[in-house]
């Protein structure tokens, strides 16, 4: 740790640089003095001139979050507790402040607890090393069973195979030759990442789609038969993988045991995560596999491509939305971020957008050439999709709680006669989307619509649509409120139309 000191020596010689040489001596004499104070790894310049010493180097966010190794925050000082309101792994660095070694060094630890010690298990056990300029080593602490009372896990530096080297900071304040770790309550969630998949319908066909679990998860507590809820359109068969060291997520596979290939039906099997005595839902709690109906569209009319524009990463569409305004149905605007719909390289109706530069077709990527989306370009915030924050008061914008706010895949274009470039209908795609109050309730609402979109003028396109929303909780059943969606800031008006219109909801 440095000097606490030194910030206010630099203050002292700022401002009394112009004071006469009496005062200048009197000041140097205090900054000797404070110097003077300083333990001995408080103000070395250099690692070369500190005695070797190794200690526990955890870093802790202001929001009780470990900071990760190799990251590193220059404003945080290393805690010598920490309150584990998590199952996930907990990793705890430990670092040696040493020259380069020029021999391995093992630093042997004991790890003490209260309550049940096959709750939690470390590797690596008993020692950690260090060689060369690797000079800081992690122990994972692992949690097998969930705890039901507070409990302390204690670890200890204990003996290094190089006697130089002292155990803990070169200070009595804060040594770090120790860490505790306080088992507090914890709360264990889950969702799915993506809420939505379309498939070719083709036996032995896989998707891979993940669980995420937030805070961490017990593998003994992992079971399929009570985590999920099914409404099967189609027969598959779903396994996980391994759970290895991961505990923020299990992946799973899903193939597909037949040939759906009727391009006419439309087939759709659901997957619902359940609230359980031990995880509860949070974000999207509900993954649609679908295989569409089939429409032959001509790539080349690329109706997509009308409504976003990556090299401008402020991109919008603008849309009114045919909603209350103090008791009188209006047109209220809205816009949200607009982006392509990412597929794979020979996915249906797939167009390559970029090769990257590179001979090679593995780093190609491919848009669709008829489905838009709206998403954030970077953070943890949301879009305004469809208008819907303001369908609500009391919203939480955050996507973990509300990542329908973000809807990645949401109107899907049909050029008249497969070709059009001007003009056809509109789908928006049917799927749940999760939409969370600022007090955590956490409502599904499926969504669907459609309507017809058309090129107005030279180079500006108007969506005209309607959207259904059902949740019996929220709307007692399926309401329905119009739209038009422009691809330019500047566009005509609506003018007024006759339909009834929806009011805020509280969440």
């Amino acid at each position: 740790m440095y000097c606490q000191f030194q910030e206010r020596i630099l203050i002292l010689i700022q401002t009394y640089s112009k004071m006469n040489p009496i005062k200048i001596i009197s000041i140097a004499v205090l900054i000797l003095s404070l110097f003077t104070a300083c333990s001995k790894d408080d103000y070395q310049l250099s690692s070369n001139a500190v005695d070797p010493f190794v200690r526990f180097n955890v870093l802790v966010s202001s929001n009780n979050v470990p900071l990760q190794y190799p990251a590193v925050n220059s404003a945080l000082v290393p805690v010598s507790s920490y309150k584990n309101t998590s199952v996930k792994t907990l990793k705890i660095p430990v670092t040696l402040t040493s020259p380069t070694l020029k021999k391995p060094v093992f630093v042997t630890y004991s790890i003490t607890g209260t309550g049940d010690s096959d709750s939690f298990s470390v590797k690596p056990l008993d020692q950690i090393s260090f060689l060369g300029n690797q000079l800081t080593d992690t122990i994972y602490l692992s949690f097998d069973k969930r705890w039901n009372t507070k409990q302390k896990i204690t670890l200890k530096l204990e003996e290094s195979s190089d006697p130089a080297i002292t155990l803990g900071n070169l200070n009595t304040v804060a040594p770090n030759n120790s860490f505790e770790v306080n088992l507090d309550e914890v709360k264990t969630t889950y969702t799915f990442p993506i809420n939505r998949f379309e498939i070719k319908g083709e036996i032995g066909e896989e998707i891979v789609f993940k669980v995420d679990f937030p805070n961490g998860f017990i593998p003994s507590e992992i079971n399929d038969n009570t985590m999920f809820e099914f409404l099967n359109g189609f027969n598959y068969s779903l396994t996980h993988d391994d759970f290895g060291e991961n505990r923020n997520s299990v992946t799973y596979r899903l193939k597909l045991l037949e040939n759906i290939k009727n391009d006419d039906v439309f087939y759709q099997t659901n997957i619902a995560l359940v609230n359980t005595d031990t995880y509860s839902t949070t974000g999207n709690a509900i993954l649609q596999i679908v295989k569409p109906i089939k429409s032959i569209r001509d790539t080349a009319a690329n109706t997509a491509g009308k409504f976003y524009d990556l090299s401008n990463p402020f991109y919008l569409t603008y849309g009114e939305n045919w909603f209350d305004r103090n008791g009188v149905c209006a047109w209220q605007t809205f816009n949200a971020f607009t982006f392509p719909v990412v597929v794979p390289a020979g996915s249906e109706n797939a167009i390559l957008y970029s090769d990257k530069g590179t001979p090679s077709t593995s780093d190609d990527v491919y848009h669709h050439a008829f489905k838009i989306g709206f998403n954030v370009t970077t953070g943890t915030n949301t879009t305004n999709s469809f208008g819907l924050k303001r369908w609500f008061s009391n919203e939480s914008i955050s996507a973990a709680n509300s990542p329908g706010f973000n809807i990645t895949s949401a109107l899907e274009f049909f050029p008249e006669n497969g070709n059009s470039k001007t003009k056809g209908a509109v789908l928006v795609i049917p799927q749940y989307i999760t939409i969370a109050g600022t007090n955590g309730k956490s409502y599904s609402i499926g969504i669907s619509g459609s309507g017809t979109y058309r090129e107005i003028s030279a180079g500006l396109f108007e969506i005209s649509f309607e959207l259904k929303a059902t949740n019996s909780a929220l709307f007692g059943g399926t309401v329905s409120s119009q739209y038009r969606i422009f691809n330019n800031r500047v566009y005509p008006k609506p003018a007024p139309i006759t339909e009834s219109c929806l009011k805020e909801i509280s969440l």
